[in-house]
């Protein structure tokens, strides 16, 4: 799944692609915010991208990426999920 640093203000809404952002491989980047991410809201019209992401760094500092959501995404949910529970997948 690729995912690319963006910019996201509320209030107008606006999303965009953050100047001189590089696609990353989004599990990667979910590892080095220590799986500390949240879902903020669908896209449309940028790309092939489908959603929105919150990361949140050690001082709970959020930063936003553009995901394309794809099959691998909710395999991952999944198999987070259950280690989360205590069930070896």
């Amino acid at each position: 799944m690729k995912s690319i640093q963006a910019e996201f203000q509320k209030d107008p809404r606006e999303i965009k692609i953050k100047a001189g952002a590089q696609q990353e491989d989004w599990p990667q980047v979910c590892r080095r915010f220590n799986d500390d991410v949240e879902r903020v809201c669908d896209v449309t019209g940028i790309e092939s991208y489908t959603g929105l992401y919150q990361c949140f760094d050690e001082k709970n500092k959020g930063v936003f990426y553009l995901v394309e959501e794809d099959n691998t995404l909710a395999r991952l949910k999944r198999r987070h999920f259950l280690e989360n529970i205590g069930i070896k997948h």
